[in-house]
Protein backbone atom coordinates (compact mmCIF):
# COMPACT_ATOMS: atom_id res chain seq x y z
CA UNK A 1 0.00 0.00 0.00
CA UNK A 2 1.25 3.48 -0.85
CA UNK A 3 1.14 6.57 1.35
CA UNK A 4 -1.00 9.64 0.92
CA UNK A 5 -0.89 11.68 -2.29
CA UNK A 6 -1.94 15.25 -2.99
CA UNK A 7 -3.51 16.12 -6.33
CA UNK A 8 -3.47 19.71 -7.49
CA UNK A 9 -5.58 20.87 -10.39
CA UNK A 10 -4.92 24.48 -11.36
CA UNK A 11 -6.06 26.96 -13.95
CA UNK A 12 -6.44 30.64 -14.69
CA UNK A 13 -10.11 31.62 -14.49
CA UNK A 14 -11.59 34.74 -16.07
CA UNK A 15 -12.80 37.21 -13.40
CA UNK A 16 -16.39 37.02 -14.63
CA UNK A 17 -16.41 33.21 -14.13
CA UNK A 18 -14.84 33.07 -10.64
CA UNK A 19 -18.21 33.17 -8.83
CA UNK A 20 -19.42 30.28 -11.02
CA UNK A 21 -16.35 28.24 -10.03
CA UNK A 22 -16.89 28.89 -6.31
CA UNK A 23 -20.57 27.97 -6.56
CA UNK A 24 -19.84 24.77 -8.51
CA UNK A 25 -17.16 23.73 -5.99
CA UNK A 26 -19.50 24.34 -3.04
CA UNK A 27 -22.17 22.22 -4.73
CA UNK A 28 -19.63 19.49 -5.44
CA UNK A 29 -18.37 19.20 -1.86
CA UNK A 30 -21.91 19.27 -0.47
CA UNK A 31 -22.45 15.84 -2.07
CA UNK A 32 -20.91 12.61 -0.78
CA UNK A 33 -17.15 12.64 -1.36
CA UNK A 34 -15.31 9.82 -3.15
CA UNK A 35 -13.87 6.96 -1.12
CA UNK A 36 -10.32 7.75 -0.08
CA UNK A 37 -10.63 11.54 -0.24
CA UNK A 38 -9.22 12.88 3.03
CA UNK A 39 -9.43 16.63 2.43
CA UNK A 40 -10.04 19.06 -0.41
CA UNK A 41 -9.97 22.83 -0.78
CA UNK A 42 -10.44 25.49 -3.42
CA UNK A 43 -7.72 28.14 -3.36
CA UNK A 44 -7.89 31.50 -5.10
CA UNK A 45 -4.75 33.47 -5.86
CA UNK A 46 -3.57 36.52 -7.73
CA UNK A 47 -4.20 37.18 -11.42
CA UNK A 48 -7.10 34.71 -11.63
CA UNK A 49 -5.01 31.72 -10.58
CA UNK A 50 -7.08 29.02 -8.86
CA UNK A 51 -6.23 25.59 -7.45
CA UNK A 52 -8.13 22.63 -6.13
CA UNK A 53 -5.91 20.62 -3.82
CA UNK A 54 -7.11 17.21 -2.67
CA UNK A 55 -5.42 14.90 -0.21
CA UNK A 56 -6.01 11.20 -0.94
CA UNK A 57 -5.58 8.19 1.35
CA UNK A 58 -3.32 6.61 -1.28
CA UNK A 59 -2.61 6.60 -5.00
CA UNK A 60 -5.07 3.76 -5.53
CA UNK A 61 -7.94 5.94 -4.29
CA UNK A 62 -6.94 8.75 -6.66
CA UNK A 63 -6.52 6.32 -9.57
CA UNK A 64 -9.99 4.87 -8.93
CA UNK A 65 -11.56 8.33 -9.20
CA UNK A 66 -9.56 9.13 -12.32
CA UNK A 67 -10.71 5.86 -13.95
CA UNK A 68 -14.40 6.27 -13.04
CA UNK A 69 -16.94 7.19 -15.75
CA UNK A 70 -16.89 10.95 -16.18
CA UNK A 71 -13.43 11.19 -14.66
CA UNK A 72 -12.39 13.39 -11.75
CA UNK A 73 -14.50 16.41 -10.86
CA UNK A 74 -11.79 19.07 -10.39
CA UNK A 75 -10.66 19.32 -14.04
CA UNK A 76 -14.31 19.28 -15.15
CA UNK A 77 -15.14 22.22 -12.85
CA UNK A 78 -12.40 24.30 -14.45
CA UNK A 79 -13.39 23.31 -17.99
CA UNK A 80 -17.02 24.20 -17.22
CA UNK A 81 -15.94 27.80 -16.50
CA UNK A 82 -13.85 28.01 -19.68
CA UNK A 83 -10.44 27.39 -18.09
CA UNK A 84 -7.72 24.96 -19.19
CA UNK A 85 -6.78 22.81 -16.15
CA UNK A 86 -3.35 21.36 -15.39
CA UNK A 87 -2.86 18.39 -13.06
CA UNK A 88 0.04 17.63 -10.73
CA UNK A 89 0.29 14.76 -8.24
CA UNK A 90 2.64 14.77 -5.25
CA UNK A 91 3.61 11.99 -2.85
CA UNK A 92 3.22 13.17 0.75
CA UNK A 93 6.66 12.56 2.28
CA UNK A 94 6.22 14.25 5.65
CA UNK A 95 2.95 15.15 7.32
CA UNK A 96 2.25 16.99 10.56
CA UNK A 97 -0.97 18.45 11.94
CA UNK A 98 -0.86 21.22 14.53
CA UNK A 99 -2.37 20.19 17.87
CA UNK A 100 -5.77 21.57 18.73
CA UNK A 101 -5.66 24.56 21.09
CA UNK A 102 -6.76 23.87 24.68
CA UNK A 103 -10.40 24.47 25.39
Amino acid sequence: MTGQVLSEVSAVVAPEREADLVTAYRELVARPLPDGLVRTELLGGQDGRWRIQSLWRDREALDAVRAAPGGPAAPRLFRDVGADPALAVFDVRVHRVAPAPPV
